[in-house]
């Protein structure tokens, strides 16, 4: 999948383009104030938050499982009811005309959502109809979206046969049947393997180069850094960081060394390597994280003799030492204390038919 096997899927919603991107740099399409979702009893999955989504923008929300992501972005395409505050796309309240806003959005969820016993052709030609597409068009839409995915070649096989990474894509281009203004993408890659991440990443650009709006889930913080002009991190319901990956790891200010201790009877190794490690000058700051502490300095790496005698002689012996120049796993454990492990990425699922996440618009 190219680039310029995209140029006929996605109609540009606006003319005003940066020169140097082919991204949009107009007003905001979705704006989100004060936005709550409690679930009984009391589990505020949504605590709170505002942000704005730029006209022509890929924008990222970064977190792990239970953050909030999927709950927010099933507020906005009206898939559940907000408990508070207000969401706008296009212009449009989604307490006041859900059925608009449905007409111009597309949404992929983390669940591949096609059903296995129709080809892939049928199974666009099933979701032309639910979008109440013109039949006339829709033979025309169906094909550019199997040529733009790179699955003409297997239109006409049972979806049950395909790949991973096929299934998603074929999933993607469900999404994409109204020439929607804004692509949701709830963790469009987890899952799949590196060679079909990259192409469906390659997938997503092509959309947001011909002009549409994207907002981008995702636990994998490369996609977040590759991807996305703007994004947020969300922990707990509450939005920790918001800006662009450059700025967000540029306001770290240093490079970072990460420290695990073991156990040798020190009663708080935490407590006592950061008494240990004030007096190092060039040290800025000194944070306990999950499994350890996190110094921020700057040049750092002439720093780690001193800051290893500086231990040794407060008697903590080290597990684990890391080095590295600010990266977003760096900003995401700053603004939140703890990393993002691997194991809270879960695999990619089938969704029975019955349980298909798309309403008909």
């Amino acid at each position: 999948m190219t680039a310029q096997s995209i140029a006929s899927v996605s109609k540009p919603q606006s003319s005003t383009v940066a020169a140097s991107t082919g991204r949009t740099q107009g007003d905001a399409i979705i704006q989100v104030q004060d936005l709550a979702k409690i679930f009984d009893p009391d589990i505020r999955a949504v605590d709170g938050i505002s942000f704005a989504v730029r006209r022509g923008e890929i924008f990222g929300f970064l977190g792990p499982n239970g953050a909030g992501k999927t709950t927010t972005i099933k507020v906005i395409t009206t898939l559940i009811k907000k408990t508070s505050g207000s969401a706008i796309v296009d212009g449009i309240n989604v307490d006041k005309d859900p059925a608009a806003i449905r007409k111009i959005i597309g949404y992929a969820a983390q669940e591949v959502g096609i059903d296995d016993e129709l080809t892939g052709r049928e199974n666009l030609r099933l979701q032309s109809a639910l979008y109440h597409l013109p039949k006339g068009e829709r033979e025309e839409r169906i094909s550019e979206l199997l040529k733009a995915i790179d699955l003409e070649d297997a239109a006409d096989r049972r979806a049950g046969t395909y790949s991973g990474g096929m299934r998603k894509r074929l999933d993607l281009a469900m999404a994409l049947i109204p020439h929607p203004k804004v692509l949701f993408l709830d963790e469009p890659t987890t899952g799949l393997d590196p060679q079909n991440r990259a192409a469906v990443w390659e997938y997503i650009r092509g959309l947001n180069e011909q002009g549409m709006t994207i907002f981008l889930t995702t636990q994998y913080m490369e996609e977040a850094d590759r991807l996305a002009d703007r994004l947020c991190i969300i922990d707990h319901g509450h939005i920790m960081a918001e800006g662009t990956p450059a700025s967000l790891k540029g306001s770290i200010g240093a490079d970072v060394v990460t420290l695990a201790f073991k156990a040798n009877g020190v009663a708080n190794p935490n407590a006592a390597a950061k008494v240990a490690l004030a007096r190092i000058l060039g040290i800025r700051e000194i944070q306990e994280v999950d499994g350890g502490i996190a110094v921020y300095a700057q040049d750092a790496p002439a720093l780690v003799q001193q800051i290893v005698l500086a231990l040794n002689d407060a008697h903590l012996d080290i597990a684990e030492l890391t080095l590295t120049h600010p990266t977003l796993d760096d900003v995401f454990m700053k603004y939140t204390g703890r990393k993002m492990r691997a194991e809270e990425v879960t695999p990619q699922r089938r969704t029975p038919w019955g349980a298909r996440r798309r309403r008909p618009m």
